[in-house]
């Protein structure tokens, strides 16, 4: 309680400064930025990151030294960050997890795509071609990890927390809407007032984010053709993007689709139950269930009578 009242009295001093909590000179002045600097010459061709890009880029003063925006982009910092955890399918069965933290928000955003990667994206070979599948669009995770970052409140001792389940993941970060935004403007992509605009800028020239306040409109972009859609939760002290598996409307058959769905409700389901539930003989669940086992959708736990089927 006397936490929370502190954080607030801060943020009214801020505010009466007409300054933001990453403008404020960083307790560390010894900083390194080895990550920033090369993803700085990968984007924008300069051969190395001197004082003058710093000042340039608003992290660096020759009155004040370092701001927190510049110790959040530092190689090492004194910040919460990102808490990735995968699920099973339920929250009581942890499968993997990886705490970032301590670390520069890029360094953060770069391992975040990696853990997506490692359990949202397999390849698929088709006669000669090989493809990448996605089961989560990356478009919407990289866009809706880069909000989290970018839009969250920094002096908040939280962590982002990303929860990684068989059929969705969901990113809460900390921190409601800015205030002056409402949710409506917010799921609009009318965004025009900025938590962070330091580290919005740093995030706008790598290209991990295109456009200030389009993140909402390209996560919906990235869902058009899906079956299902993303959910947007606000709560006065954070936000959460939920975005599901996605199925498009082509990739499925109707009675896969039907099947399909009552084990993703369901979490786990048998042949008989599906056979009892759809009204479908059961030849007919048989060979659906192994045409969704052939497309990864699906997979398999047990044998003989024991066997039950789950989302991947």
């Amino acid at each position: 309680m006397k936490e929370g009242r502190s954080l607030e009295l801060g943020r009214l001093i801020l505010e009466g400064q007409n300054k933001s909590f990453e403008e404020i000179v960083s307790a560390r002045q010894e900083l390194t930025f080895a990550k920033l600097e090369e993803e700085f010459v990968r984007t924008m061709g300069i051969t190395r990151l001197n004082k003058d890009i710093l000042k340039t880029l608003e992290l660096y003063s020759d009155k004040n030294g370092y701001n927190n925006a510049a110790a959040l982009l530092a190689d090492e910092n004194d910040f919460k960050g990102v808490d990735i955890i995968r699920f099973g399918n339920n929250i009581d069965e942890i499968l993997d997890r990886e705490t970032l933290e301590g670390i520069s928000i890029l360094t953060q955003f770069s391992r975040s795509i990696e853990m997506y990667c490692k359990y949202y994206q397999y390849e698929k070979i088709d006669g000669t071609e090989r493809r990448t599948i996605e089961k989560v669009p990356e478009k919407a995770f990289r866009e809706a990890i880069a909000n989290a970052l970018v839009h969250r409140l920094w002096d908040v001792n939280a962590s982002i927390k990303v929860s990684m389940f068989p059929d969705r993941i969901e990113i809460s970060s900390p921190g409601g809407l800015p205030a002056g935004i409402s949710r409506e403007e917010y799921l609009n992509g009318q965004i025009s007032i900025f938590r962070n605009p330091i580290i919005g800028n740093v995030f706008f020239r790598l290209k991990y984010i295109e456009k200030f306040g389009t993140g909402i409109l390209r996560i919906n972009q990235a869902y058009a053709e899906a079956l299902e859609k993303p959910e947007y939760r606000i709560f006065d002290n954070s936000i959460q993007i939920m975005l599901p598996v996605i199925m498009t409307t082509d990739a499925l058959t109707e009675n896969e689709k039907i099947i399909y769905v009552l084990i993703r409700d369901k979490g786990v389901m048998t042949r008989n139950e599906l056979t009892e539930k759809t009204g479908m003989g059961k030849d007919m669940v048989l060979r659906v269930l192994n045409s969704l086992l052939e497309k990864n959708i699906i997979r398999k736990k047990g044998m003989a009578r024991g066997t039950k089927y789950e989302i991947m």
